[in-house]
């Protein structure tokens, strides 16, 4: 069924969105500690155009969305409570959108099992010595710095990443 939408011009462009803009956010995300709102924006945009070209019924706009404030709730709590970022919590609302209820669960066990690779490799790099050299880079040094937190877009894009292929918003025929 994934072959009707990633087959076609159009469907292709839509992958194409979704994953430029995890790159973008992961990218900002390490090098920053920021994503940029344009970044969730585009994310939401996409999805509401995906739907309106593909002619997505209402229960199905009703549950992707549904999904995607259930994510922003979740992480707005995660922003009060210190935990995430902003741009964090959009992005995991904006990225809920595109799974929906369906492939939520998979969603979140995807970015919660790269969250704590990347906790464990952030760890690990922030404990080892690293040449004057590369800390005179200002990215690579804020995420040497211990006192830094957890550039937690990344695994928010990663988990997205590998669910995308069984996403059914890709599949409309």
């Amino acid at each position: 069924m994934t072959e009707i939408l990633f087959g076609s011009a159009v469907g292709g462009a839509f992958a194409a969105l979704f994953l430029g803009c995890l790159v973008l956010a992961a990218l900002y995300d390490l090098t920053s500690y920021t994503i940029p709102n344009y970044v969730s924006v585009l994310l939401l945009a996409g999805f509401l155009l995906l739907g309106a070209l593909y002619g997505m019924s209402f229960g199905t706009f009703a549950s992707h969305l549904s999904a995607g404030i259930a994510l922003l709730a979740v992480g707005w709590i995660m922003f009060a409570c210190g935990i995430v970022g902003g741009g964090d919590a959009k992005l995991m609302a904006a990225i809920g959108l595109w799974t929906g209820w369906p492939m939520m669960a998979a969603y979140v066990f995807a970015f919660s099992l790269a969250g704590g690779v990347l906790v464990l490799l952030l760890l690990l790099f922030r404990w080892a010595p690293v040449p004057d050299r590369f800390l005179r880079i200002a990215w690579v040094a804020g995420l040497h710095d211990k006192n830094n937190g957890v550039p937690y877009g990344l695994a928010l894009a990663a988990g997205a990443v590998a669910i995308m292929p069984r996403l059914s918003i890709f599949a409309i025929p």
